[in-house]
């Protein structure tokens, strides 16, 4: 009886991105394109904010 948890009772280690082995294809497809699109936007709007920034600073 003592011996049981000699290690302690472990929690599953919890990892930030679980795998997609098994995942629909179709839902992976398009996930990987609204991955592409979602970057697209950032850097328009990056440029604008830096647009932003430097009327901002002329002003």
């Amino acid at each position: 009886a003592r011996k049981w948890h000699r290690n302690g009772i472990k929690k599953p280690r919890s990892h930030r991105y679980e795998s997609l082995k098994g995942v629909d294809p179709k839902f992976l497809r398009n996930m990987r394109f609204a991955k592409k699109h979602n970057k697209k936007g950032l850097k328009k709007m990056q440029a604008n904010n830096a647009k932003q920034a430097a009327q901002q600073k002329k002003d």
